[in-house]
């Protein structure tokens, strides 16, 4: 098989229903990757409808279903563990897809082999004519380790108005709807099962930049992301996930941490405390909670 399209779904159903019609559709019979790739929906454990919406609806989905909800990290990789294909693609659920979207990607990947992964230009499901904040237009670090996008700034993100349909090396490309070589997403580990979720794809492709590949983004595939499908922008569980992977990535990667680290510390409790003055206590405290447990997470590595 050369590509397997994974949705990785945790109690899904509506999800499921609104969504992956698109991703059917684009690789119907008649399109050019229709006999090379296989839509795979992940089962992440869910407990509501997810699996009879997937029979009943769509029977020419195959499945892979996990006994629990691994998180989106260890998820994907028990998925990939169990697919023989020359590209994975992760694809969130709540992203819909447009025509050729997926040929774009692929014809790119066999065209640049010294490329390990791609993604699509990734706009608003909820304002079509904006980007979304996931990924947006392709991703970056700063030398503090914070990361941002092309099309997506403090204020929010901007409209697309065709500013960056550039091909261009990107620090990361998004986990809503990543095309990554099978083979190079296993030879560096995966996703890293300990950030359960949220920052994930992009400690994989600092690994894989790290190995010495590079990441593109390809604006000229497109695709809609609705966006905080699992938490909400502002749910303190997010910022918990955000502070405390964020921290663990540095650490892993960086060739001097320490630096940035010291840095980050001030900024981190200046964070905490900006959210108490917004009567953000939950978000304050996830702050603590990240940076206590980052501590005691870093000795593993």
């Amino acid at each position: 098989m050369k590509c397997s399209v994974i949705i990785l779904n945790w109690n899904g159903a509506e999800m499921l229903r609104r969504y992956l019609p698109s991703v059917v559709n684009a690789n119907s019979e008649g399109t050019r990757n229709e006999k090379e790739t296989e839509i795979i929906v992940a089962d992440n454990g869910s407990t509501d409808d997810s699996m009879k919406v997937l029979r009943e609806e769509f029977p020419g989905v195959k499945t892979i279903v996990l006994d629990k909800n691994y998180g989106f990290a260890e998820g994907y990789n028990r998925a990939i563990d169990q697919v023989d294909s020359d590209y994975v693609v992760l694809l969130n659920s709540d992203v819909e897809v447009t025509d050729g979207w997926l040929d774009t990607l692929l014809t790119y990947m066999d065209a640049h082999p010294e490329v390990a992964a791609v993604q699509p230009k990734i706009r608003s499901w909820l304002d079509k004519s904006s980007f979304e904040h996931a990924g947006a237009a392709g991703g970056y670090l700063n030398a503090l380790g914070y990361p941002y996008c092309r099309g997506r700034n403090f204020r929010g993100v901007e409209q697309d108005n065709g500013q960056y349909d550039s091909i261009v090396e990107v620090d990361w490309t998004s986990g809503a709807c990543m095309c990554v070589r099978t083979k190079i997403y296993k030879e560096v580990g995966g996703l890293d099962a300990a950030f359960f979720a949220h920052m994930e794809e992009i400690d994989l492709c600092w690994r894989i930049r790290r190995a010495g590949w590079k990441l593109m983004c390809v604006p000229q595939a497109v695709v809609y992301h609705l966006g905080g499908g699992a938490l909400s922008y502002d749910n303190p569980r997010k910022t918990y996930l955000n502070f405390r992977n964020n921290l663990l990535m540095i650490y892993k990667n960086k060739q001097h941490p320490y630096g940035v680290l010291f840095v980050r510390f001030f900024l981190d409790y200046a964070a905490a405390l900006y959210f108490l003055l917004q009567g953000k206590a939950g978000s304050a405290k996830a702050v603590f909670t990240a940076r206590r447990d980052y501590r005691q997470m870093r000795l593993a590595y």
